[in-house]
This record gives structure tokens, C-alpha cells and sequence, in this order.
């Protein structure tokens, strides 16, 4: 494909994040079209026998095959990677299809990892059940303390795995902290960063070394593809995560990556706005709840420090009812938030995690992390604040509250 007059990564790396999600990566084919391109095709076709020997030798810069390289997916790749500070990105399935690649890519039997408590149901599953049925070490801690990590890491510890915030407890991690703890003993630090995206938190910036994304969330933000994205250095991408990707196929396909495409042009401002009316719904919250936790809040313990490591607030936190039962009655007697366990997403999204997100963790564990009976997790999306508001207070009510 002919790419864009002036698209190059020595000037698009100077575009800031707004003009990066909206143009960065774009190439265009011999029709000059605007948008860009799905190119739905499994192979590709050579000139000659020896055009595809050279291209599968790696010394023929071409694609070979789409569970290796798309020239629509290979776009998103690059915006991802421009807009997070990366020198590459590759893009997955899924979510969790992004974080079991950049964990087993990377280990084997006998390395150990330390790991945040705090953690959606299927990354908990990933260290508490996957990793130890291959022979590899967890330690489990509370990522709010970066003391924690610096206890925990032995000798064969690989890597540091994490989220902030978290999901659904909203902890935020200090990254420079905990990333500079890493780096001295050689340990290789990686963030799961799908709650703020790269438009709100780089994590880079503060020293994490590889970073994963569920793009199906914010990136794409209008609950319509899933996806999933791992960034890091071009050594790291190519060599190290590329040769399991290549042989295990966690695929993700052109259509998906092009509506990750679109959905990009819109990320900033989707972000912001809803971080502004997610800032208003928790602030109507805070006193009418038992418990609110809120990054964006003065009243959330580490709101200081979520602040110097975002630049907004982000569209999701939790609160505390009483029980499950009171969680369950407020879910029921909402009329515009819709119950969903899914976030990012434009629509205002509730769930109650105990019994959906993270129903399949054990309850002590559950309760370990901090997610008990009444908490639920709300997703503000772009609606009217007020009119969101409203639907909470009626559904309060609705529960003596």
C-alpha cells in the first residue's frame, strides 16, 4: 500500500495523542480512499516463488499470511503503539486473549511472577489456576503497597503483573514505584491499563515495560468488537511475544480492527466527556452510599496519586450497598443504566461483580481482593449526567437508600 504523504513514524510520533488516534498508522491503497481499508483476505499472493522464500526468510518486507500480518490490523497496531509511546504493538482476539499471551510468551517452568490482588475474575484465573499448572511460581500482593513487590521478588522472578485502576476495587498502583523496583532487580514490569487507555494514563512514562489492553473497552467503546492489544519495545513484540502469537493464533480480524479503527478517532473526546460525567454521578453518590470508590473523588484514598498519573479520572468506578440482595434490587429498579458486565462502553453499564465478572473466584479470595456482596461497578457512558443521576436516585429509593 502507498502510504500517506508525510506519514512516517519520525513525524507521526510528534502528533499529539488527539491527532495520533485519528490519523496515526493510516495508509492508503492505489484508490486514495479516506477511511481506511478492510482487507478481508486469509493470504497473499508473490510475484514470484522467490518473492515468497525471501518473505518468509524475513528478508522481504511483505505480508505472508493474516494470522501474521493484515494490512487493516497492522494500522490499528501502529496507532496503538504511537498513541501509547511504543515502539510496537500487537493486536489479539480479545482481552484476555492479550493478557494470557504476554504472560506465557514470556515464562516457564520454574519463573515466578508477583502479581496484584486487585484483578478482573479472568486475570486472577490466570495467576491463581493457569500459571501454576505449569510449573510457574505466583506471589500475590496488594499492589497498593509497592513495599509488597520489593518483599516478594526472589531470585527467579520474572515479572511484575498489574492493573490500574483496578477492576473493580478502582486501587491505584504507583507505577513509578513499582516499575523502579522492577527495573533494578531486572524484572520485567507489565500493566494491564485497559481502565484508562494510553489517551488518559501511559504507563511507559512512569517505567512499565510492556503494557495490555482489552481494546474491546474504551478503544472501541461502543460494546461492538472485542479485541485486544500488547505494546512494548520492537525486541520484546518481534521476538518474544511475536513466535507465540505466530504458533498459538490469537488472531484479531480485519473487520474487528477496523471498527477499533473508528472507534480510535473518537477516543479522547469520548474519554474525556465521560470522565467529566462520571465525576458528576460519583460526586451525587458520595453520602447517599455506604462506600464510594472513585479515583476522580477527594475521598478515594489514592486520589492524589491517581491524579498525577491520569489525566482525567476515567468513566468507571464502584460503590457499597448493604448485601447482594440491596445490590441486586437497585440493579433491578434501574430504567436507563443498563445491567451489563461490560464497560467502556458509551451506555451507562452496571453490574454487580460478585456474581458476574467475578463469580468464578473463589469468595475468599474475593473477599481478599475487595470485592464483597454490595459492591457494584458502574460504567458512565455518554448520556445526559443528570439524566443518569436521576436513575440512580430512583433506584436508591427503590431500595431504601
Amino acid at each position: 500500500m502507498k502510504r500517506r504523504t508525510g506519514q512516517d513514524r519520525s513525524i507521526t510520533t510528534h502528533w499529539r495523542p488527539a491527532t495520533q488516534a485519528v490519523r496515526g498508522g493510516t495508509a492508503r491503497s492505489e484508490w486514495g480512499e479516506t477511511s481506511e481499508a478492510i482487507f478481508l483476505t486469509s493470504g497473499y499472493a508473490y510475484d514470484c516463488a522467490g518473492d515468497a522464500a525471501a518473505r518468509f526468510a524475513g528478508e522481504q518486507v511483505g505480508m505472508t499470511y493474516s494470522r501474521l500480518q493484515n494490512p487493516t490490523v497492522q494500522m490499528l497496531e501502529e496507532r496503538i503503539a504511537l498513541l501509547e509511546g511504543a515502539e510496537a504493538c500487537r493486536t489479539m482476539a480479545t482481552g484476555m486473549a492479550a493478557m494470557t499471551a504476554v504472560l506465557l510468551c514470556q515464562l516457564q517452568t520454574g519463573d515466578h511472577i508477583v502479581a496484584g490482588r486487585a484483578a478482573f475474575g479472568s486475570c486472577r484465573w490466570l495467576t491463581d489456576t493457569l500459571l501454576p499448572k505449569f510449573g510457574i511460581g505466583v506471589t500475590i500482593v496488594d499492589a497498593r503497597d509497592p513495599q509488597q513487590f520489593e518483599d516478594a521478588a526472589r531470585p527467579d522472578t520474572k515479572l511484575f503483573f498489574f492493573e490500574t485502576p483496578a477492576n473493580p476495587t478502582m486501587d491505584v498502583v504507583d507505577l513509578k514505584a513499582v516499575c523502579d523496583i522492577a527495573r533494578a532487580r531486572g524484572i520485567t514490569s507489565v500493566v494491564d491499563n485497559a481502565f484508562a487507555t494510553p489517551a488518559l494514563q501511559r504507563p511507559m512514562e512512569f517505567g512499565a515495560d510492556v503494557t495490555a489492553y482489552s481494546a474491546t473497552k474504551m478503544m472501541d467503546g461502543q460494546g461492538r468488537v472485542l479485541a485486544g492489544a500488547v505494546c512494548g519495545t520492537e525486541d520484546f513484540i518481534t521476538n518474544t511475544l511475536l513466535p507465540f502469537t505466530r504458533n498459538t493464533g490469537p488472531t484479531l480480524s480485519a473487520f474487528n480492527a477496523w471498527v477499533v479503527l473508528k472507534g480510535m478517532e473518537t477516543l479522547d473526546l469520548r474519554i474525556r466527556r465521560q470522565s467529566e460525567n462520571s465525576l458528576k454521578v460519583g460526586t451525587f453518590l458520595e453520602g447517599r452510599v455506604p462506600r464510594i470508590l472513585h479515583p476522580g473523588l477527594a475521598s478515594h484514598p489514592q486520589h492524589n496519586l491517581a491524579m498525577v498519573q491520569m489525566d482525567a479520572c476515567g468513566p468507571i468506578f464502584a460503590f457499597e450497598v448493604e448485601d447482594r440482595k440491596q445490590a441486586h434490587g437497585l440493579l433491578d429498579a434501574l430504567q436507563l443504566v443498563d445491567i451489563s458486565n461490560n464497560i467502556g462502553d458509551s451506555r451507562s453499564l452496571m453490574t454487580h461483580p460478585a456474581s458476574t465478572t467475578h463469580a468464578g473466584v473463589a469468595e475468599e479470595k474475593r473477599l481478599e481482593m475487595g470485592v464483597n456482596e454490595g459492591m457494584l461497578r458502574l460504567n458512565v457512558g455518554l448520556e445526559d449526567p443528570q439524566d443518569v443521576i436521576e436513575d440512580l436516585d430512583g433506584a436508591l429509593r427503590a431500595v431504601g437508600l
